[in-house]
């Protein structure tokens, strides 16, 4: 069983990667908490989570099953400041609520207190404050990590599509789950679900997703334009899949931190900024780190030498990313002992 979207020229013409949507996001997170997959990847966050969360969460992830459906105001496409959506979301219109409590119930059961949601002003307070906990707690720490391998993933798009055009990008979304077969892309769903989608000129944005499950999503309603929401991959050849790992540690690339103390500010800032900004080039993390491209070219094999980056080449541009040695470096805390 597939999911179709039917595309014209005007609708390739119109496709576009963008940035995660923070909702969006973070229903993939509140998902991603409450299974057991990708362990190795995400054991430690779950770990963090679960121990941050108060019980006020409860009504969070009692609306956002790991399974299953979920009510398209908590876990929307709109793109923006998160804590302006997180605002959005308090303001969404009663009858909207209604509506996508009504779908969701024709699906699954929904919790007996949110059938009582869109007319009970307190109960609806409630949820929102459950939801900016949840969101504090579970993407907050995270949001800058989540974005820059965002941006990673988008600039290999981009050059996916320099080198083969939009033919080679939507080809190359997720071989496993996604085929592109002129002009249709042909998705299967982790649902099962079965259905055609005439974009209609409207195009489609891709969103690269870090918490998001293997099998792709998509938020047909959602305006402008429909989204199709992927995982973000780091299975190059060489690459584990345990490749990157979110960082529980993240002090700023300055910071006298041990790490400096063993591979020298600079070394440690380059190996932080590889982390937070997986699959980017030589040119990108001299930036980043404010030292000349030589310099990060010598620090980048220093550090893959010594096995805690891995490089990849993309014709003429070297990639860098981290190791799950480098991740583990990172994630070391501090020793509180006393010399």
């Amino acid at each position: 069983m597939v999911y179709r979207l039917h595309f014209t020229l005007e609708d390739l013409a119109r496709t576009r990667v963008a940035q995660p949507p923070p909702l969006m996001e973070l229903g993939a997170a509140v998902r991603n908490l409450q299974t057991r997959s990708r362990p190795l990847r995400f054991q430690a966050w779950r770990h963090a989570a679960h121990a941050r969360l108060d019980p006020e969460a409860r009504m969070v992830l009692d609306l956002i099953p790991p399974g299953g459906w979920a009510p398209t105001f908590l876990t929307s496409a709109g793109i923006g400041n998160p804590q302006e959506l997180l605002e959005r979301v308090r303001a969404t219109p009663r009858s909207q609520i209604r509506k996508d409590l009504a779908h969701v119930a024709e699906w699954q059961p929904l919790p007996p207190w949110a059938h009582h949601l869109a007319d009970d002003s307190d109960l609806l307070r409630q949820l929102c404050d459950s939801l900016n906990h949840v969101y504090e707690v579970l993407l907050s720490p995270h949001w800058g990590h989540i974005t820059g391998e965002a941006a990673a993933d988008r600039g290999k798009r981009m050059r996916q599509v320099l080198a083969g055009g939009m033919d080679h990008l939507l080809a190359s979304l997720h071989p496993g789950r996604i085929r592109w077969n002129p002009p249709v892309l042909e998705m299967a769903m982790a649902s099962g679900f079965d259905g055609d989608l005439h974009l209609d000129g409207r195009g489609l944005m891709l969103v690269p997703s870090v918490f998001g499950a293997e099998a792709p999503a998509i938020d047909i309603d959602a305006e402008p334009q429909p989204v199709l929401r992927y995982a973000i991959s780091h299975d190059q050849p060489s690459d584990p899949p345990s490749l990157s790992v979110l960082p529980a540690h993240s002090p700023p690339p300055g910071a006298r931190s041990p790490l400096a103390l063993l591979l020298g500010q600079t070394r440690a800032a380059v190996l932080h900024t590889i982390a937070e900004h997986p699959g980017c080039s030589t040119k990108e993390l001299a930036a980043l780190v404010g030292i000349a491209p030589p310099s990060a070219s010598e620090h980048a094999t220093t550090l893959r030498a010594a096995q805690l980056i891995r490089t990849v080449r993309h014709r003429n541009t070297a990639l860098h990313s981290p190791t799950t040695l480098g991740i583990a470096l990172l994630n070391t805390p501090p020793s509180t002992a006393q010399v």
